[in-house]
């Protein structure tokens, strides 16, 4: 069992946020409003770009809209934190659209995961560090909103150094110094080959994501591999993989077997235990970072050093 281990830290406030919601549309429009009521209580200047009466299909607003949401928050002078509303899918729609050098060169520190990934490598690409972090629906347990995300959150934009621990069974000790990039891995997969695909030599990779069966997560592996791109890094780092179900015919084969192929042939090392993806205890994550990955029995701390 991999084991997260809390870090507690003082929330800044007087944020000035921007919500957008460039990918799905909210499954629970109260949460949305939980969401922003729990940021303004941090005493935290909230403005939402995103209106329910906009919806389109399964989408926050149309493309064109969803759009626009982006530029306006990258040019609202009232804004330094641009969050996105949630994930599951429709960045890609927007992404030939956005006028990328607007947003890399507007200031603002975007914040997301999953589904923005994209916006991760699209800012990494031009030099600009983003945050990998929790999206509003993060925010909107009510009264169940992790500690551990808050916290994580606020340090990371907070400072210009923000640690993660975490417990990462059957690595031995080691320490690597590179770059932090990475994302949801079937975003990443999803732009090898394009004019949108970006990484990293030397870098420390970490991977998250959701629904994904354990063969279909090493096929995306072995397409990183076969491409070059893994032989490149220095370590990979695995969030949360999970919300998948094995089947009979799996026959023993499950995500522990998948990890134990890959890491064969593989020459760098492959960590598992990151608190980052679809889970409710979420790191915070600088893309682009300097990093150092350090484990001393099986204690992971990935210490990131940055400037925004």
């Amino acid at each position: 069992m991999q084991t997260t281990i809390a870090t507690a830290a003082t929330p800044i406030s007087h944020l000035k946020i921007a919500i957008v919601a460039p990918s799905g549309a909210p499954l629970d429009e109260d949460a949305v409003i939980r969401g922003i009521t729990f940021l303004r209580q941090c005493g935290h200047q909230v403005h939402s770009y995103y209106h329910p009466e906009e919806k389109f299909q399964r989408f926050a607003a149309s493309d064109q809209l969803r759009v626009e949401q982006m530029h306006a928050a990258a040019s609202n002078p009232d804004v330094d934190v641009v969050i996105a509303l949630r994930g599951s899918y429709g960045f890609s729609r927007i992404l030939p659209y956005l006028n990328l050098d607007l947003l890399a060169k507007s200031g603002k520190k975007f914040v997301g995961y999953s589904d923005f990934t994209l916006m991760h490598q699209a800012m990494l690409a031009r030099g600009v560090k983003s945050v990998a972090g929790p999206m509003l629906g993060d925010f909107s347990h009510s009264d169940n909103v992790s500690d551990y995300t808050v916290s994580q959150f606020f340090a990371c934009l907070s400072g210009t150094q923000h640690s993660v621990e975490f417990v990462s069974e059957g690595t031995p000790d080691l320490q690597i110094q590179g770059r932090l990039w990475g994302g949801n891995l079937a975003m990443l997969v999803h732009t090898l080959g394009t004019p949108y695909w970006t990484q990293l030599e030397d870098g420390i990779l970490f991977l998250e994501d959701i629904g994904e069966h354990p063969y279909r997560v090493e096929r995306m592996l072995l397409q990183l591999h076969f491409a070059g791109v893994l032989a490149k890094q220095k370590a990979i780092v695995l969030g949360d993989f999970s919300g998948y179900r094995l089947a009979p015919h799996d026959n023993g084969y499950d995500f522990a077997e998948m990890l134990k192929y890959v890491r064969s042939i593989l020459s760098i090392p492959v960590l598992t235990g990151l608190p980052f993806g679809h889970i409710r205890d979420h790191a915070s994550l600088v893309v682009g970072s300097d990093v150092t990955l350090q484990v001393v029995q099986e204690k992971a701390t990935l210490t990131m050093q940055y400037l925004f």
